[in-house]
């Protein structure tokens, strides 16, 4: 049987990957978090100092390697051999990778990346591009979105820093709803093929049942 590939698009801060990890686990399938490799990458620029307004060669992006693990419902990220999981979900990478996220060549990276994962194994996938750029042929595409004051809150929560307000994060988000939706390069947009949930009023349970009563029905 050929492998199966869901694809998981939305705004920022619904919830794709925690989905994506469910419905993985659910049906026994690999599991790839398309923004950890974007925001590892950002990581290691920043602490490169390699601003995000100049072209990254190849040579730099050759020395990031990243690899991803699902075990158990849980993913580890490593970052050239050291364990990063929770630090690319810091307020200052947050800030930052959408800036170098919009570059054609970190895309393209990227691209390679979880397309090799696709190869061998069914695959759960969540992020902005993956069922109109990366996989427009995916198996399942859904599209997730909620108000934005109330991802800031449920991000604030995630982030348990108290030094960051919820203010902050909210404008953060719009900032990166912004530049997510309209960037020249692979712009966030629900593929037309796909289902949207408004997961604003909906918990985590709510949601999970939607689209498996969807992958399901199909």
């Amino acid at each position: 049987m050929d492998s199966i590939i869901i694809a998981i698009d939305g705004q920022a801060s619904t919830g794709k990957s925690t989905q994506a990890k469910k419905i993985a686990k659910y049906f026994n399938y690999n599991y790839r978090d398309s923004g950890a490799y974007y925001r590892a990458i950002t990581l290691y620029l920043i602490q490169k100092n390699i601003s995000s307004d100049k072209s990254i060669p190849e040579t730099i992006l050759n020395k990031i390697h990243v690899e991803q693990s699902f075990e158990e419902g849980s993913l580890k990220i490593d970052l050239n051999g050291i364990d990063v999981t929770h630090k690319i979900r810091g307020f200052k990478v947050s800030s930052y990778v959408s800036k170098y996220a919009k570059k054609q060549e970190i895309r393209n990276f990227v691209y390679r990346q979880l397309r090799i994962s696709a190869e061998s194994s069914s695959l759960v996938i969540d992020g902005r591009d993956i069922g109109t750029v990366v996989f427009p042929k995916a198996t399942f595409k859904f599209f997730l979105l909620a108000d934005p004051k109330i991802r800031a809150q449920r991000r604030h929560k995630q982030i348990n820093d108290l030094s960051v307000k919820v203010e902050s994060i909210e404008k953060e988000i719009k900032t990166r709803d912004n530049i997510d939706s309209t960037r020249e390069i692979a712009p966030l947009k629900k593929a037309d093929d796909a289902f949207e949930i408004d997961v604003s009023c909906l918990n985590i349970e709510e949601v999970f049942e939607k689209l498996i009563q969807k992958i399901n029905l199909q």
